[in-house]
């Protein structure tokens, strides 16, 4: 297989025009509001989506540079398979983030800790569970010496086209 199609369901908005000084995970754009607008042909898969109080958005880094396998991440300053990182520079530029969902009007979505730049491109919504996606860990690699940064630490462009 050697081409995989998706369609944008909708638009991620935020008040990052660009990826530099974007928060770099959701944790750290604690309380920064956005909003997601559903294409009218989706609207009906919103059907008892406000009753979870977060959701991931799974999204396009329409932005990102050509990928590498090797990258130099945010937090620290050796580089690292790109498949231990979050980088956006991917073989497939596939972005994934939880987000708060505030509220829903309509095709709009009201959310917080928005990590991602206005103007999206999103692919797909699924509510975030708890009992479902919360694991216990013992090891975060690389990032045990550099999770510290994460409060600090910007988008400083190094991944755009």
């Amino acid at each position: 297989m050697d081409k995989i199609i998706y369609k944008s369901i909708g638009i991620i908005y935020s008040a990052f025009d660009k990826p530099n000084g974007t928060p770099i995970q959701p944790t750290a754009a604690k309380g920064i509001k956005g909003t997601v607008e559903i294409f009218p042909g989706y609207v009906d898969g919103l059907k008892d989506l406000e009753k979870f109080s977060h959701i991931y958005l799974i999204f396009n880094f329409h932005l990102s540079k050509k990928s590498s396998l090797l990258v130099k991440p945010f937090m620290d300053t050796q580089a690292h398979g790109v498949f231990s990182t979050r980088a956006s520079s991917r073989p497939n530029s596939i972005g994934l983030s939880i987000v708060e969902l505030i509220s829903i009007e309509k095709n709009i979505l009201h959310i917080s800790d928005v990590d991602i730049v206005n103007g999206t491109p999103l692919l797909d919504i699924k509510p975030y569970v708890p009992e479902f996606d919360r694991r216990e860990t013992n090891k975060i690699g690389w990032l045990n010496k550099n999770v510290h940064k994460l409060s600090t630490s910007k988008d400083d462009g190094r991944f755009i086209k």
